[in-house]
């Protein structure tokens, strides 16, 4: 974990920055980050300067220009950056969300069903879920685990999807690792 603290509005812009850089794969501009996070294009350009002041964020200048997230805002926001990471697809409302990622499943209360719920860490735009969707985490690559479920809650800041679950399936066969 990284020693650097964030506030709540640095991580939120990072992570943005993160997601967008990594559909778009260039520089994202201020108005893209600001609309992302619906925050205003000039509270993104100073909080960039603080973000570049602590080395997470460069700035590339010119009409293609924007910034970019360093290797070291992975490293403060605890995001593992993989050449070809494995596929765990997310549906919302049955279609695919294109450009999204499950990084990580944490399920809770597993022994009892009825206050079964999972923590979905996100890598891509979480900007169009809101609580009361119905969402689909799954197949993941080892067990082929596949979780529905209804969003509960949702933290942006840190890219968490809190889902009651509705189902969960893993098939019983021997995985395949």
């Amino acid at each position: 974990m990284s020693s650097i603290e964030l506030t709540p509005s640095q991580k939120t812009i990072l992570t943005a920055l993160i997601n967008l850089h990594g559909e778009a794969e260039d520089a994202v501009k201020g108005e893209d980050i600001a609309e992302e996070v619906d925050r205003n294009p000039g509270t993104i350009r100073n909080q960039m300067q603080s973000l570049k002041a602590l080395q997470l964020v460069e700035g590339v200048p010119g009409p293609k220009g924007g910034y970019k997230p360093t290797a070291t805002a992975f490293e403060a926001l605890d995001i593992q950056r993989m050449d070809e990471p494995a596929s765990v697809p997310l549906a919302h409302e049955g279609e695919p969300v294109k450009d999204a990622n499950i990084s990580e499943i944490n399920l809770s209360s597993v022994h009892h069903p009825e206050l079964c719920r999972a923590e979905i860490h996100l890598q891509g735009s979480s900007r169009d879920i809101h609580e009361g969707d119905d969402v689909t985490v799954g197949p993941t690559p080892l067990s082929k685990l596949l979780i529905e479920g209804t969003v509960d809650g949702k933290d942006d800041t840190n890219n968490i999807l809190i889902l009651q679950l509705n189902e969960m399936v893993a098939p019983a066969e021997e995985p395949q690792h």
